[in-house]
């Protein structure tokens, strides 16, 4: 067995190609002392704002965050969005050669309100229609071209239009003519395209609404719950099932094997990004070829980490490592 210092190490030879939907997260922090005259709304006054990385961008953070050389692939706007998106992108040092700016959609931003350390409220601008046949040749060229240099693939579906079945069947195609293993990070509307890919994380809400059944947490329908796992894998043939049980911890299905990790015990301030952070861990761990239970063991103990921070944040590396040897993962 590969050790853990060894196993971190060799993240640092990866390359890890993220396609899917990129946004910014922006943050307005303040305080509210008083309710507006206007409205029965609190009125924040602004102390100071932020943007960051989100979607599949985040992703990215974290694969960089952990050592490896991540290679984003998306459309964006040629709005202010996108060119802050672009900039946030070169000020963390990652290639925005992967970003394919069209003027027929919005860029995906989420702005947060947050007052004592309490989110007030979000604001979306986006749109979720899917891509047009332009935008569509671009990134599939965009694709190709990162596609030749990667060890792994993660298809990051927020459900914003930049994935649909077509553009999914055709990169997981390519994919695996090369012996490139995908892993995918689903939501409802894609959730059966993905056929034949590597390693498929849905969470247990996704689940549900995927397949479109109606089951208990392991924790009290372990039936219920395993014949919606065999229901997928009879769907789209993954060579790993990584379900995320929230409070719960985690599954992870190869084949025959089972493997239930309990959650570990957090101080849970923020659980935003905390999906991005598993895909992370799970992706690095399937190029180098891990079975799927010390995979699941890492990416669970990976997920727990980033929800002590608040807001979407990367993993810590060190942390993870000086963690997972405590826990002799």
């Amino acid at each position: 067995m590969t050790s853990l210092p060894d196993l971190f190490q060799a993240f640092n030879k990866l390359r890890v190609l993220i396609v899917g939907d990129v946004m910014v997260d922006a943050y307005v922090w303040g305080n509210a002392t008083r309710l507006s005259p206007e409205a029965p709304v609190p009125v924040v006054n602004v102390l100071r704002t932020e943007q960051r990385l989100g979607g599949a961008a985040n992703v990215a953070l974290n694969v960089q965050a952990l050592g490896a050389t991540p290679l984003l692939c998306a459309v964006v706007g040629t709005d202010a969005g996108g060119e802050q998106l672009r900039n946030l992108l070169i000020a963390r040092g990652l290639s925005a050669d992967g970003i394919v700016q069209s003027p027929h959609r919005p860029t995906t931003v989420k702005q947060r309100i947050l007052a004592h350390d309490q989110q007030l409220l979000r604001l979306d601008s986006e749109v979720e229609t899917d891509l047009n046949a332009a935008e569509t040749a671009q990134l599939l060229a965009a694709y190709d071209d990162l596609l030749a240099r990667a060890d792994v693939v993660i298809f990051e579906d927020y459900d914003k239009g930049v994935l649909r079945p077509d553009i999914i069947a055709a990169c997981i195609a390519q994919a695996r003519e090369r012996g490139i293993p995908t892993v995918v990070d689903p939501k409802k509307k894609n959730f059966l395209a993905y056929r034949h890919c590597t390693l498929f994380k849905p969470n247990l809400k996704e689940l549900r609404e995927g397949l479109g059944l109606s089951f208990g947490p392991p924790a009290t329908d372990r039936p219920g719950f395993e014949a919606a796992v065999a229901r997928l894998c009879e769907e789209l043939t993954p060579e790993t099932v990584l379900v995320t049980l929230s409070e719960d911890g985690v599954f992870a299905g190869q084949g025959e094997q089972k493997t239930y990790l309990p959650a570990h015990l957090r101080t849970i301030s923020d659980v935003s990004g905390a999906g991005d952070t598993v895909i992370s861990i799970a992706a690095l761990c399937v190029a180098l070829g891990l079975p799927a239970a010390r995979l699941a063991a890492l990416a669970n103990l990976g997920g727990g980490l980033v929800c002590e921070q608040l807001g979407v944040v990367p993993i810590e590396k060190s942390k993870l490592l000086q963690e997972a040897l405590n826990e002799g993962i």
